[in-house]
């Protein structure tokens, strides 16, 4: 009898631990028993997460998605707004209806607003326990990126210091060669002011008109502003604000501004920049770029009108638009600002009170933010999409293919490009660019511009979100000041003279210190001090 009882509790301890067995797993596979947060993948429990992301609604099942939720444990349900994805936000925020994770852009006031009301989850701990490849990839992002309490509340995307070029002015490598500097222009160097003024009036005068209709020396995109205004800043070795004694002022009050003002004037009055540019909508824009009677473009490479001019012009490279570092007097060219980013990235992602798994939440992004996981995410699959040739990562043929052929189709079947969480730029260990779809291949006007506007870029982090609170007295102040600024520099290009565009500068000014400009300008300042000693 006792021989008995002992072999049946000698069963049930079997079972139990069979019964174990089967259900366990790893911390970053097992599911609560909540039927709503858990499911089947290849036999192993996940955990479904819910991640709001502004920039892709796609549902989460491709070959990469799967391959995530293989490594993590961890499926995702994107929630992606059909309307303003900022109004969203507040929305969800009022009506404490949160996601488990949250992507929204870091430079809105809208991540202080989730912070200040206590929506995301403090990340330092989690970070500290789960989080190694967080620590060794973000590095000091991590500490630049604190909030004013001290805490980390989100890991930042497209992170770090993008190596490629922002803004130049962009010029057809076959006029610049028929005009004489074909040399210097091949070898990307870069022009003086009044080499570039003397170049746009030599087009001028070679093709005053072209196919019927009178030529474009220079032309811009008036959908961009903050683009036309930084490309000719970018010339003078300008930046966001004017620094002089540890105080941040407007930009206008700079010493170089009016001389800036004066040469855009110029160009302006000696029919070298297009008399439509403030009403050139996008398309029209790139329609004019791309018709043959323009020389030069201001801004970011023109890569709609290029893909035009190469599809009519076929294998001659040279009809294209190609990036030029133009320095303005008395300016080194190492020290033109052509290029402001910011190493703190775009967007911010957080973890939001609403989840109920922040250890494996953190986890999953551990391995999304790790070098593997960035692989993962802008490469594929190895030994399906790439291969590690003696070291190196190296793409297959139709990988690449696929993005030539059809980008989007590609990426949304795929997977590879489509889920651009904690991205860091720059390359890999091994010297590849973490960003294939962009950065692996190179045509002759990209690698041409990594050349000619090498050295232009510069960190904006510093300088960003120093402005008043939304919805303040001040933030409405600030708004009519930057208004007061817009407007002068769109109508001092229109002026008569030189002497008149003096004279709407110094009207200007005076209706910048009506409007107490340097009370704003104050508080630039007081954030500023405050966030050096937040970093140091």
């Amino acid at each position: 009898m006792k021989k008995g009882k002992k072999t049946g509790w000698i069963t049930t301890l079997l079972a139990l631990v069979l019964l174990t067995s089967a259900c366990g797993g790893n911390a970053g596979t097992t599911a609560e028993s909540n039927g709503n947060n858990s499911g089947e993948q290849g036999g192993q429990k996940t955990i479904k997460l819910t991640f709001f992301d502004k920039n892709t609604g796609d549902t989460f099942n491709n070959t990469v998605a799967q391959e995530i939720t293989r490594r993590t444990g961890i499926t995702i349900e994107v929630q992606q707004p059909t309307g303003n994805p900022e109004e969203k936000l507040n929305l969800m925020l009022t009506s404490n209806d949160l996601p488990d994770i949250v992507l929204m852009d870091r430079r809105s006031d809208i991540v202080n607003k989730y912070i200040a009301a206590g929506a995301l989850v403090p990340l330092d701990d989690l970070i500290d326990q789960y989080g190694p490849n967080i620590k060794e990839m973000y590095g000091d992002v991590l500490n630049k990126s604190r909030y004013t309490d001290g805490k980390n509340y989100y890991l930042n995307n497209w992170y770090g210091m993008d190596p490629d070029p922002g803004w130049s002015f962009n010029m057809r490598m076959d006029i610049i060669k028929e005009l004489g500097y074909g040399d210097k222009a091949e070898k990307g160097e870069p022009f003086s002011q009044e080499e570039f003024v003397q170049l746009l009036q030599q087009f001028k005068e070679e093709y005053p008109n072209i196919d019927g209709k009178a030529s474009i020396p220079l032309t811009l995109n008036a959908d961009h502003m903050p683009t036309i205004t930084g490309v000719f800043k970018g010339m003078y070795g300008m930046k966001n604000y004017y620094e002089a004694d540890g105080k941040l002022m407007l930009d206008v009050r700079d010493p170089q501004y009016l001389d800036m003002m004066k040469f855009i004037n110029e160009l302006y009055r000696q029919g070298l920049l297009d008399k439509e540019w403030a009403v050139n909508k996008t398309q029209i824009f790139e329609q004019k770029a791309a018709s043959g009677r323009v020389f030069s473009v201001g801004g970011g490479l023109p890569s709609e009108p290029n893909r035009m001019l190469k599809e009519q012009n076929g294998a001659d490279t040279d009809k294209q638009f190609y990036a030029f570092n133009v320095a303005a007097p008395g300016v080194d060219p190492a020290q033109t600002t052509y290029g402001p980013r910011s190493s703190l990235g775009w967007d911010a992602i957080g973890i939001t009170v609403a989840n109920k798994h922040p250890e494996e939440t953190i986890k999953f992004m551990d391995f999304l933010a790790s070098e593997e996981g960035q692989y993962l995410l802008q490469w594929g699959l190895e030994g399906e999409h790439w291969d590690m040739v003696d070291g190196k990562h190296v793409p297959r043929p139709e990988t690449l293919q696929g993005f030539r052929t059809n980008w989007n189709e590609f990426a949304t079947k795929t997977g590879i490009r489509k889920w651009t969480w904690f991205i860091k730029n720059g390359n890999g260990s091994d010297g590849t660019p973490y960003d294939l779809a962009v950065k692996y291949e190179r045509d002759a006007v990209n690698a041409h511009a990594l050349v000619s506007m090498a050295n232009t870029s510069w960190d904006t982090a510093v300088y960003d979100n120093l402005g008043p609170k939304g919805g303040t007295p001040d933030a409405l102040s600030e708004q009519k000041i930057k208004d007061i600024c817009d407007k002068g520099f769109t109508t001092m290009i229109y002026a008569e003279s030189a002497a008149e565009v003096e004279q709407i500068y110094n009207k200007m000014m005076a209706d910048l210190e009506a409007n107490n400009a340097e009370k704003i300008e104050q508080i630039y300042t007081q954030n500023y001090q405050e966030r050096l000693e937040l970093w140091k």
